[in-house]
């Protein structure tokens, strides 16, 4: 007897491989650059290539894909690429960890598992436009870019102290730093050394960074506040201090509160700023630099914290208010940043906390100039930080401090010693790294030349096929002069990673180009990305970099887009046993175990339909059963009715009133969830209408036109999430031409209108009121209706009902 399936029986391990292959011979997600369809660019953010998938990694690949198919149905030219972060530490812990292994190798050999399993879970890319950071056709650019930002003054090398990871034995970028450790290494502690550094000058586009938030409004909240906090504007006042027995030095001080100006009781200087050791007098010096010396080693996250007790050192030097006349004492504190601000502050304890707590442990002046609505404190058991009436500050006193701040700014500037400033907590991009795996920094240093830039015409400068660090590779740093031909030396650093991801969105519009990093038409043609999706632990890091990028190519006239993502959405992570997944955790549900026990299209439904797509969800094998159970039911609706008529249990008689109504309320609802990647409510929708239609059928009804339109419709919904069951369904249903070529379902808003009815409303059995009301209200939506109307209100004496007769569709008597 053979064991052999019936001919409709759902088998996703037979039917998903044959439907790859056709969707790629076929090209189906090619995008074409001259179509005169209108454009959609959806893209997800491109992943660092770790090899084998498992589902946590393919939440966000289901949303994108299930998208572009939406959009593509929808009659949109949709742009769906993919590429692969692959620079980056782990390729190079990897060689470390395996001598002989290249890093190259390690990561083009996880490219192709990495495709392997997008593949086999239905994804629908453009591979023709793959870009992959690590190769020299697309660093080549990456360098070609950096090389732009030196052109226009956006490049610059610097002595600077810098966050220092021992294991990786790498510089970090601020933003790098997590609680004062590695971001890669949560138990590493980060240390403070000097080097000299390349950085790119993002604080030039600060305020525009900040401002061009406002036209962001399809992006989460949650991230446009935290870039915002990130960038940090506030407004104040620079004031020029001078330093007694100086005439020549003057220590600038930048504060938000000039209104406090008078309560200045002493100066506190970071311990790197360059006045330290020149204020600092001979009996102090000893102390000053030993103290000097120990901050310089702490983390910022160590210094700005708030539970140890301050520390400090007194120079021995003076400064003098400039408003008030007053010899002020200079100090020597960590808690003071030379990367923030001038790097030194006036210190006000009356108005400030650390100032207050600095001035109780070392027995400095407390004096309030800002008193509350109260009056004056005298003595301050702690700062006082609110606005207030201006006390003790000479010509001001009376004035309300919002007053007095602009009255005291407006002094400074006439007398010449201050002036209103705008300050960023951003800081300039630090992008050197220390390590081989990056894109190599095209620049060399010259003993007659000094800084030269690589010719453009010599990218890229390539790394070398042997690994160890660039700086013990003599092959790779002995070069010539590009100027005169003299003996020199190349840069070894290499770029931080984040950089190949700032821009590799534009590259999509022309990967092959050999000219320039993209075309700036079909760059125009397809900027901004429409639909951008993503982790939020990007909002600082990759996504203020692609802005800053996108608005210096917008400047340098390489692109229209003053902004790259014009939507942005950020999916949870998928949890198993209370984890998040991950290989570490040996949690993961593997794509190849998925699709060989289940089958990828049950996957793709079930993360979809798991929960919130924003909210982090725990993945559950009962929950995946039920979506098998789902789509099999689906299978037998579409290709084996009988079947459903047959099961036992009576329907519930749904006509085909009924059943037109729900396919054009599941059109509408689909559509809208899907484009807001509500898939989860989507899923829901679904279901709703199997369940419609199988009540339909096993209540009698017929299987003609309206039946066979509904099923049509039930599969090209269906089909962005389950792709492959329904290009088989749509296939065995006799329809010519793929399904993914098929046009997505128009909405009927009149077929989606429930049917209304006049309800009679009586208050103890007399006429009150006739309301217009959809059919089928519950009771309690009738009497709600009906307490609605002035009329019964007012029959009602403003009264509750003590009882409700309701007939259905008919008539509601509210008896008091």
């Amino acid at each position: 007897m053979s064991s052999r399936p019936r001919r409709s029986q759902y088998v996703p391990q037979e039917i998903e491989p044959k439907w790859q292959k056709i969707w790629a011979e076929r090209g189906v997600m090619k995008a074409a650059d001259d179509s005169p369809k209108p454009k959609f660019y959806d893209l997800v953010m491109y992943p660092y290539p770790s090899g084998e998938l498992h589902m946590g990694h393919a939440r966000n690949y289901v949303m994108g894909d299930a998208l572009a198919r939406m959009k593509r149905m929808q009659g949109f030219e949709v742009l769906h690429p993919f590429g692969w972060d692959a620079f980056g530490l782990p390729a190079e812990n990897a060689a470390m960890k395996y001598p002989g292994l290249h890093p190259e190798k390690w990561t083009l050999d996880n490219i192709e598992e990495s495709k392997r399993d997008l593949r086999t879970m239905g994804m629908l890319y453009d591979w023709d436009r793959e870009v992959t950071s690590c190769m020299p056709d697309y660093y080549r650019w990456t360098q070609w870019l950096f090389l732009l930002m030196y052109e226009r003054g956006l490049a610059y090398r610097a002595m600077a102290p810098v966050n220092w990871c021992p294991v990786d034995k790498t510089v970090l970028a601020n933003e790098q730093v997590i609680n004062g450790r590695c971001w890669r290494h949560p138990d590493v502690e980060v240390e403070k050394r000097d080097l000299e550094q390349w950085f790119l000058k993002i604080t030039d586009y600060a305020e525009r960074l900040l401002d061009d938030l406002r036209l962001l409004d399809r992006w989460p909240q949650k991230v446009r506040v935290m870039q915002t906090n990130w960038i940090g504007r506030s407004m104040g006042a620079e004031v020029d201090f001078p330093v007694v027995g100086m005439p020549d030095e003057k220590i600038r001080i930048y504060t938000t509160r000039p209104d406090t100006l008078f309560g200045a009781t002493f100066m506190v200087l970071a311990p790197e700023h360059r006045l330290v050791d020149k204020v600092t007098t001979d009996e102090q010096r000893a102390r000053a630099h030993d103290y000097v010396e120990k901050a310089r080693k702490e983390t910022e996250i160590e210094r700005l914290s708030t539970e140890g007790e301050k520390t400090g050192v007194a120079t021995g030097g003076y400064a003098i208010n400039p408003l008030n006349g007053e010899k002020i004492p200079i100090w020597v504190a960590d808690y003071v940043l030379v990367t923030y601000g001038t790097g030194a502050i006036m210190a006000v304890p009356a108005h400030d906390e650390r100032d207050f707590e600095f001035a109780i442990r070392f027995d400095l002046p407390v004096r309030e100039v800002i008193a509350p609505p109260g009056g004056p404190q005298g003595v301050l058991r702690e700062a006082y930080v609110g606005p207030g009436t201006m006390v003790n500050s000479g010509q001001f006193d009376g004035l309300d401090s919002t007053v007095g701040f602009e009255k005291i700014c407006d002094f400074l500037e006439a007398q010449g010693i201050g002036k209103r400033a705008v300050k960023y907590r951003l800081r300039d991009w630090l992008i050197s790294r220390q390590r081989f795996w990056g894109a190599p920094i095209p620049i060399v240093y010259c003993p007659q030349h000094g800084i030269v830039p690589v010719p453009k015409d010599q990218l890229p400068v390539v790394l070398p096929k042997d690994y160890k660090p660039l700086s013990e590779n003599p092959s790779f740093y002995e070069t010539e002069c590009p100027i005169g031909g003299e003996p020199a030396r190349r840069e070894t650093d290499t770029m931080d990673t984040f950089i190949d991801s700032s821009w590799y969105f534009l590259r999509y519009a022309s990967p092959k180009d050999d000219h320039e990093p993209f075309d700036p038409e079909l760059a125009n043609h397809w900027m901004a990305v429409d639909q951008y999706t993503g982790g939020v632990e990007h909002a600082i890091l990759h996504l203020l970099y692609s802005r800053f990028f996108t608005k210096v190519l917008h400047d340098a006239g390489m692109v229209d887009a003053t902004e790259p993502f014009m939507r942005l959405f950020n999916q949870g992570m998928v949890k198993r046993f209370g984890q998040v997944m991950s290989k570490s955790a040996g949690n993961g549900v593997t794509i190849a175990q998925l699709a060989g026990e289940q089958g990828a299209d049950a996957g793709r439904v079930y993360e979809m339909f798991i929960g919130p797509p924003e909210e982090d969800v725990e993945w559950n094998e009962s929950g995946l059963n039920g979506v098998v159970k789902f789509l099999q039911r689906v299978w037998r609706l579409v290709l084996e009715p009988d079947s459903i008529v047959a099961e036992e249990g009576a329907g519930s008689k749904v006509g085909v009133e009924v059943l037109r109504r729900k396919v054009a309320q599941t059109v509408g609802r689909i559509t809208e969830h899907y484009d807001e990647l509500r898939f989860n409510t989507a899923v829901a929708f679904l279901m709703e209408l199997a369940n419609t239609m199988q009540d339909y059928l096993q209540g009698g009804g017929a299987r003609d036109a309206e039946w066979d339109g509904a099923v049509r419709v039930l599969l090209k919904l269906l089909n962005p999430l389950a792709p492959h069951a329904c290009e088989e369904m749509w296939e065995r249903l006799g329809e010519k031409g793929m399904l993914a070529d098929a046009a997505w379902p128009a909405y009927d808003e009149a077929a989606a209108a429930e049917p209304k009815i006049v309800l009679v409303v009586q208050v103890a059995g007399k006429l009150r009121d006739r309301l217009d009301l959809d059919a089928g209200l519950s009771e309690e939506e009738a009497t709600r209706a009906a307490l609605a109307s002035e009329k019964v209100r007012a029959a009602l004496d403003g009264g509750k009902p003590s009882k409700v007769i309701y007939v259905p569709d008919r008539l509601i008597n509210l008896v008091p």
